[in-house]
C-alpha cells in the first residue's frame, strides 16, 4: 500500500449503486459530479478503492476555537489537502467542547435516587444524573446500564454523556445541541476557508442491542445523502430489491473509526473516494419514526 509524505491511509474496496435522485448529484472519487444510473438494471461498475486519511490534531479544542481553522491546520500539517468530493467525519467531542457543550461534574447534585442506583453498581452518581437531565426518556436501567432515548432522538447509553477524552474526570462532555447545524456550520466554514466543497460527518460511538462492542454512528450530516434507497434496483441475477435502504453515513462513521482510533489524538478522519450522494442530508432521517419502530 503507497503512502504519500506524512500521510497514513487505510483502503477498502466498495461497490455502490446510483440511482437518480431528485436535487442530488452522485460526487465521485474525482470529486467531480457524476451522472446517476437511471436504468433499472444491476451495476456494472468496477469496484473503487477508499483511501481513510487520519488527521491528528496537537493538544485540545476548547470552548470558542474555530474548529474548521483547526481541523484544516492539521489537514495541512499531516501533510494533505482536502479535495473537493472528500468527506470529513469528525468526532463529536472536538465539536462539544469547541460549542462548549460541557459541564463541571462538581456543579452536578444527584437525587438521593440517583444516588442510590450509582451506588448499587459502583458508578459515578453525577454522570448517571447529568445523563437523565438529558434524556427525554428512559428506554432501560437494569443491571448498571442505563439506556435513553436522547432530546435529539438517539438510543444511547448515557444520553451520549461522556467523561473519557475531556480532561481527567472534572468535567463531562455532552452531545451537540444540534449536531446537524453543527455539521453543516462546519462544512460552510471549511469552503471559506480552504475553498472547496466536501461532505461533514459528526460521529460519536454507540452500542448495539443483542451485540457486544460499540461502533460509530453519524449524528451529524451535511452535504450528503445518508440513505442510499435500492429498492426498485435489480440485483445481477434480475431479483427486484423491495426494501434494501443502506445507512451509508453510518458506515462512513464506522469506517473512520477504525483509522481514528479512541487514544491516539485522532479526531477526525478525510474519507476519499467514495462516490457519495450530495445534497441536503441530515442524520435525523437516519432515526426511525416510532410507528415503523416494532420495538416501541
Amino acid at each position: 500500500m503507497g503512502k504519500s509524505a506524512g500521510e497514513s491511509s487505510r483502503r477498502v474496496s466498495e461497490r455502490s449503486g446510483r440511482r437518480k435522485v431528485s436535487g442530488d448529484r452522485v460526487i465521485g472519487s474525482s470529486g467531480h459530479p457524476a451522472s446517476g444510473i437511471a436504468h433499472p438494471g444491476p451495476d456494472k461498475r468496477q469496484a473503487r478503492e477508499i483511501r481513510i486519511l487520519p488527521i491528528v490534531v496537537a493538544g485540545d479544542v476548547v470552548l470558542g476555537q474555530s474548529l474548521a481553522a483547526t481541523l484544516l491546520a492539521a489537514v495541512r500539517s499531516n501533510g494533505l489537502q482536502l479535495q473537493r468530493g472528500d468527506i470529513l467525519v469528525v468526532k463529536h467531542k472536538v465539536v462539544s467542547k469547541a460549542e462548549g457543550a460541557m459541564v463541571a461534574l462538581d456543579e452536578i447534585k444527584p437525587s438521593a435516587a440517583t444516588r442510590a442506583w450509582a451506588r448499587r453498581y459502583g458508578l459515578d452518581a453525577r454522570v448517571s444524573e447529568l445523563a437523565l437531565r438529558q434524556s427525554r426518556r428512559i428506554v432501560r436501567r437494569k443491571h448498571g446500564v442505563l439506556i435513553t432515548e436522547t432530546r435529539h432522538g438517539f438510543i444511547c447509553a448515557n444520553s451520549g454523556v461522556d467523561v473519557s477524552n475531556v480532561d481527567g474526570g472534572g468535567h463531562a462532555v455532552l452531545l451537540p445541541v444540534d449536531p446537524d447545524e453543527s455539521a453543516a456550520r462546519l462544512q460552510r466554514e471549511l469552503k471559506r476557508l480552504a475553498g472547496v466543497e466536501i461532505a461533514v460527518i459528526i460521529s460519536d460511538s454507540f452500542g448495539r442491542p443483542w451485540r457486544e462492542g460499540l461502533t460509530e454512528a453519524a449524528i451529524g450530516v451535511a452535504g450528503m445523502r445518508p440513505l442510499i434507497d435500492y429498492r426498485g434496483r435489480r440485483d445481477p441475477h434480475g431479483y427486484s430489491l423491495h426494501s434494501t435502504i443502506d445507512a451509508v453515513a453510518d458506515q462512513l462513521a464506522c469506517a473512520a473509526g477504525l483509522a481514528c482510533g479512541k487514544l491516539a489524538r485522532t479526531p477526525a478522519c478525510i474519507i476519499r473516494g467514495y462516490a457519495y450522494r450530495g445534497g441536503r442530508g441530515r442524520a435525523q432521517e437516519l432515526i426511525r419514526s416510532a410507528k415503523r419502530d416494532l420495538f416501541r
